[in-house]
């Protein structure tokens, strides 16, 4: 079994700075509908934004993207 990176962002406290999808564009992205920052589709739980289960081979983009978040508002475990 191949281990899960569980990705949470705090989508109403996103300041839609870009950092996160332009350091790990494999896990997040701007929302087309307002501009906050979101889980791509390939990596959504539950068709829900905010939350995502990424492979464990995407820890690192996702722990960058999440330390560079000047709101601090992506979580993962």
């Amino acid at each position: 079994m191949n281990a899960v990176l569980k990705i949470k962002i705090d989508r109403d406290e996103c300041i839609q700075c870009a950092s996160c999808w332009s350091i790990c564009p494999d896990v997040f992205e701007e929302g087309p509908e307002d501009g906050l920052s979101q889980v791509v589709k390939s990596y959504r739980v539950g068709n829900d934004l905010a939350l995502g289960a990424a492979p464990e081979k995407l820890r690192a983009c996702v722990t960058e993207a999440a330390e560079s978040c000047p709101v601090e508002v992506i979580h993962s475990q």
